[in-house]
């Protein structure tokens, strides 16, 4: 699990990304790389159970209703498997998309709200700490009054380090005392496994220090984005004068931070780049990272802002050297005064929403209407429920699981996995354009894959984390710091391959290249993905596509760079690994065909990974699940689709919702993911069995000619 405080820095591929933990509660679209949120406002009953049963006539896990069948599956498969749906369901209001995972995440939210109610009524109901740490953190971020008369006041001594600041001395130990709290200002010290030797742990500094979603928002001239910075700077003039400045002099500041935010922003590698470990991995002595930046004492600031063991750190990852090289510079470039008018707003931009409304409804404002087009807040409920998972994931999973996922759940899931991977090792021995030395290679690679279901084999241990019913923000700020010196306290020691990176309620899934393990959480083994009464199609179309998704990733662009023990280290032949890169650009063109609005096309290069991942990840279930017909009576047709129909039918419906056009924009500029309807129509199009099951001509458009047809694993 990703945090902003003490972030663990890790290869992880996702069918969505995993959300940040910080002191700002959850919001739509804010800051979050996921390609979909993990929760949104109320549905109706009736649209939930659509999303989950079997019309009335149908067998469970496919409703009819989502069809729309004036369109031709062989035309616009997602219009076809979808349409119906989208239609029935519009975005909230509250919302910025709204997708199959939204609603999944909605009935996780709701169970979950169920559990913290309780908990934060009752108190004494279990012995255990978890129990009383989950209710108070809840009914803290519930109680709106008290928020109201605490104000600012827990970040009184905050502001004052800032205001101390008279050096570049004293601006260093103001940046790591505040990085204790959840400011990573300029960039972000955390965690990560040594990708030179996977088990062993070791510290990471990452650029950051940017207000807006990527580098791109600061460097683009057209118009829109010169609009988009414009309404930025009001934004952080209003932040500026929530904090009691004059309008001229907050005008004035909103400007400094404009300046600051743009230099880091020129210096940072683009995200195709970080995409690619070779370069976003470098290893160092602490004398070799200080000749790198004279001006900044990393020996001072690991010391101050880690715990004593991390005094003793020898070497870490200085993972953009031109980018700190950059910022070493504008230590001395910039004046003092200028730095602490920075802080100040990072400050109180990662703490606006644990704040009274006036700061929650201005950064909602600008994060959630301009920048990605909701039109309302979430429920306070949703919020809080939300940042309680972030904040105490497995305290509260615990109870989640007990209640929500039983354990012949995870038993079945674990059979399917098991399945899939025997897929894959056959579709490995099989493989045409692949040299046997590699072969071997990456059947070892896949044999020693790490399979994780459902939730830990161990908690993680809450004690050292103070929870009360005060003001919400302390708990927050405490949250921070509790998270902040767990996740340093890992550098130096061995990696914990049982340590989970997503809580158990989360509708998500991932794929760990520096661990070579798949991790599928609880919250995403439910209905549509996972349903213990569909029939087989249905299961491997969903659940099977991801977790098949997830295997292929140890064998995407960037997963194919580390060997079965989660080094980055070749281990193909240069033939053969020229001729994947070669199959690899054929996807890159596809997607880069994509377009979301005129003059804005998905960046083929951005979105290679996820999408050989779904694409292989869905050609891998097909095979498991045609294995699975074998030796039975062939299925029957269901409401009239054979059973590879209801296959892709099931893997259409997992991708099946809209997104306002503000959020797109957002994604395909930040998202290492496509926009779903993309990731499902560039997948089927580049499958033959899709074609055959629909009946489908080689000149339709979901039929890729075989000329120009991707196919990799």
């Amino acid at each position: 699990m990703l945090s902003r405080l003490g972030k663990t820095i890790l290869l992880v591929s996702a069918v969505l990304l995993p959300a940040s933990l910080s002191i700002r509660p959850h919001q739509p679209g804010i800051a979050l790389a996921e390609v979909l949120p993990p929760g949104a406002c109320a549905v109706t009953g009736t649209a939930l159970a659509a999303a989950q049963t079997a019309s009335d006539e149908g067998a469970p896990g496919l409703d009819l209703a989502s069809l729309d069948r004036s369109v031709s599956p062989c035309t616009d498969f997602y219009q076809f498997a979808d349409g119906g749906w989208i239609k029935a369901n519009p975005i909230p209001a509250d919302h910025t998309r709204w997708y199959s995972f939204d609603v999944l995440q909605q009935q996780d939210q709701v169970e979950l709200r169920s559990i913290l109610e309780d908990a934060a009524a009752n108190p004494t109901k279990h012995p255990e700490a978890n129990w009383q740490k989950i209710g108070d953190f809840y009914a803290s971020c519930m109680n709106e009054a008290q928020i109201e008369a605490a104000g600012t006041k827990a970040l009184d001594s905050e502001f004052a380090k800032i205001a101390a600041i008279h050096d570049v001395k004293s601006l260093e130990t103001a940046m790591a005392q505040l990085d204790r709290v959840g400011l990573n200002a300029v960039f972000e010290l955390g965690a990560r496994i040594d990708i030179t030797n996977s088990s062993a742990m070791i510290a990471s500094a990452n650029q950051g220090g940017l207000g807006l979603p990527d580098r791109d928002y600061y460097l683009k001239t057209d118009t829109k984005s010169q609009v988009l910075r414009e309404e930025y700077v009001a934004h952080v003039t209003n932040m500026f004068k929530l904090l009691g400045d004059a309008p001229s002099q907050a005008a004035k500041e909103a400007h400094t931070v404009l300046a600051i935010e743009t230099q880091l922003a020129q210096a940072s590698m683009s995200r195709v780049d970080l995409r690619d470990p070779n370069k976003s991995f470098h290893k160092m002595s602490l004398a070799e990272a200080q000749a790198l930046t004279p001006h900044f004492s990393w020996a001072a600031y690991i010391e101050t802002a880690g715990s004593p063991e991390m005094a003793k750190v020898d070497s870490l990852d200085i993972a953009e050297p031109d980018f700190f090289k950059a910022a070493d510079g504008m230590l001395e470039s910039t004046p003092i005064a200028d730095w602490k008018t920075y802080l100040r707003w990072h400050l109180v931009h990662v703490a606006a929403t644990s704040l009274p409304k006036a700061f929650v409804d201005e950064d909602f404002s600008f994060n959630g209407k301009t920048l990605t087009g909701a039109q309302q807040l979430q429920p306070r409920w949703q919020r809080c429920v939300q940042n309680t998972d972030l904040a105490l994931g497995e305290a509260l999973g615990q109870y989640y699981v007990k209640q929500f996922f039983p354990p012949e759940a995870k038993e079945r899931a674990l059979v399917m996995v098991h399945n899939l991977i025997a897929a894959l090792r056959e579709d490995l021995q099989t493989l045409d354009w692949m040299s046997p030395a590699t072969r071997q290679q990456a059947i070892a690679k896949l044999d020693a894959m790490g399979v994780k279901i459902g939730y830990p084999d161990k908690w993680r241990d809450y004690s050292g984390y103070n929870v009360t019913r005060e003001a919400y923000v302390l708990n927050a700020m405490r949250g921070a710091a509790f998270n902040h010196a767990y996740n340093l306290g890992k550098v130096g020691k061995p990696v914990d391959r049982s340590e989970w990176r997503m809580t158990p309620p989360t509708v998500n899934a991932y794929y760990q290249a520096a661990a070579n393990d798949i991790n599928f959480p609880a919250g995403i083994l439910q209905p549509p993905f996972f349903n213990p009464k569909a029939d087989d199609a249905v299961n491997y179309g969903a659940i099977g596509a991801v977790i098949g998704h997830e295997m292929t990733h140890g064998f995407d662009d960037e997963g194919a760079k580390f060997d079965a023990k989660g080094n980055l280290h070749n281990w193909w032949t240069p033939e053969d690994y020229a001729n994947f890169q070669a199959r690899g650009e054929c996807i890159v063109k596809e997607f880069d065909g994509f377009q979301v609005e005129p003059g804005l096309n998905e960046n083929g290069k951005l979105v290679e990974g996820e999408s050989i991942a779904d694409l292989g990840g869905l050609v891998i279930a097909y095979r498991a699940f045609r294995k699975s017909l074998e030796g039975n009576p062939r299925p029957a047709p269901i409401d009239g689709f054979t059973a590879e129909q209801r296959f892709f039918l099931s893997y259409g419906r997992v991708w099946g919702g809209s997104a306002r056009m503000e959020e797109a924009r957002v994604l395909v500029a930040t998202d290492p993911h496509p926009l779903p309807q993309f990731r499902l129509m560039g997948a089927v199009s580049n499958m033959p069995e899709f074609q055959k099951a629909f009946g489908c001509g080689s000149d339709s458009a979901m039929a890729r000619p075989d000329a120009v047809r991707c196919r990799i694993w």
